[in-house]
């Protein structure tokens, strides 16, 4: 429901009653900024802010003849004025409506997109603290690597959405430029002041320099932007259907009750929210090759850049928007299953261990060669009876790692049992978990 509600409130900014408006409001901070200079008188320049309106439908008869958006816009307004209309779009060209009213549109979404990403950190954080401590295997390849805590791989997300929220609000000021200068950007049928006031009043800054079209490496930046946040939140949902796998099952997303998997398996629970935004992220990343494309118009403009970007900005909003909202979804209701993890941790036979050891053994005067042959060599023994089935503890409930440690002569000559019993402690892998978790969390 919650993501529904936010798709209707993300795609009510791209409507076509929306694209108007924004030009409306731009074509309205024109008139005001003209009155300001003196052109346009009070009287006219109050009638035009108070009075200007459009019609959709009227907009689409006059284009369906014109074949001109912009046009057909002017003609539908000036039909709801008088003889102030003459003032209404003076001194402009199309590019300086369209392209400033399509700033306020990226700005406004872009506001909305940073409210999610500071939302779904809030989320993130929550269970990171949540599982500070909660054990589980670190893994290289997709192999048991060493101990590890959910909490740091949630710090890890943590971190990656704060350097993505730093890049969107800074993304946020390349995009929020309008432009008043006119036809060729010279500024030839009206002042630099024009501009300035027109924006201020927007709540834009105005571009430095312009041709007749806004830059299209700022709209490049935005989608660069969006697909690099995209690719993150698969990140994290293709851990997240890892986690699901029946022969891992550390995680999964809620299951509600009365919630069916398959039509054909009843018993399937399928991690079908993390499946989604996989997807989606690949849309998201798509968009970003036309627009860096847009970016090569030719001299001062043309027009092959407005075609895709009537699909691909508002779509990568509005899918992005969902997205953000889906990943939040999933990470808040979360099923974590501590128990698991720990099955999973010790699925080895403690060959999770072979590092510490290994680092033991130089303090003890033996080469980093020697002691790797020594750390290895029981491993592999272990790798070998994980294969044949075999029990992963002996009768003690001791890891066969820590066993077949304890028997190597060559091992003993050098630490002793307690020395190398404490190299299967967990408490040395989250010593430093707190200190992580300042440095992250501040």
């Amino acid at each position: 429901m919650v993501e529904r509600y936010a798709r209707e409130e993300m795609s009510s900014k791209w409507t076509m009653q929306a694209k108007y408006q924004a030009w409306l409001d731009v074509e309205k901070a024109v008139v005001k900024a003209w009155n300001k200079i003196g052109l346009i008188p009070d009287e006219d320049a109050k009638k035009i802010v108070d009075n200007a309106g459009f019609s959709v439908e009227r907009i689409d008869e006059i284009e369906a003849v014109t074949r001109h958006d912009l046009i057909a816009f002017t003609t539908s307004v000036s039909e709801t004025l008088g003889e102030e209309s003459r003032w209404f779009h003076y001194g402009m060209t199309s590019s300086d409506t369209v392209d400033t009213a399509v700033a306020l549109q990226m700005k406004d979404s872009l506001e909305l997109i940073i409210k999610d990403v500071k939302m779904m950190m809030e989320s993130i954080k929550k269970r990171a603290q949540e599982h500070k401590f909660t054990l589980m295997v670190g893994r290289s390849h997709g192999i048991h690597g060493e101990p590890i805590t959910f909490g740091l791989v949630l710090a890890v997300w943590y971190d990656e959405m704060a350097r993505h929220l730093e890049n969107l609000e800074q993304t946020m000021k390349v995009i929020s430029v309008g432009q008043i200068s006119g036809a060729m950007g010279n500024f030839a049928h009206a002042p630099l002041e024009l501009e300035e006031y027109a924006c201020e009043e927007l709540g834009l800054q105005p571009a430095p320099a312009s041709n007749q079209v806004i830059q299209r490496d700022r709209y490049a930046r935005l989608a660069s932007a969006l697909a690099l946040l995209a690719s993150s939140i698969e990140k994290f949902a293709i851990q997240v259907r890892h986690w699901q796998r029946t022969e891992v099952y550390e995680c999964e997303e809620f299951f509600a009750k009365g919630q069916k998997g398959s039509s054909a398996m009843p018993h399937k629970r399928n991690p079908i929210l993390t499946e989604n935004i996989t997807g989606l992220a690949r849309i998201i990343r798509a968009y970003a090759t036309p627009a860096m494309e847009n970016v090569a118009l030719w001299h001062e403009r043309d027009i092959s850049h407005s075609s895709t970007e009537r699909f691909w900005l508002p779509d990568a909003f509005i899918t992005t928007d969902f997205m953000l909202h889906r990943m939040n979804n999933v990470i808040s209701n979360l099923t974590v299953m501590p128990e698991n993890m720990m099955k999973n941790l010790n699925l080895t036979g403690g060959l999770v261990f072979s590092q510490r050891v290994l680092l033991e053994l130089p303090k003890a005067g033996v080469s980093r060669e020697d002691a790797y042959k020594i750390v290895q060599r029981n491993a592999m023994k272990v790798w070998e009876e994980i294969q044949h089935d075999k029990p992963t503890t002996n009768d003690k409930g001791e890891s066969i790692y820590l066993e077949h440690l304890l028997s190597d002569e060559d091992l003993r000559a050098k630490l002793s049992e307690e020395q190398i019993r404490e190299c299967f402690n967990y408490d040395y892998y989250t010593k430093n978990v707190d200190a992580i978790f300042n440095r992250v969390f501040k």
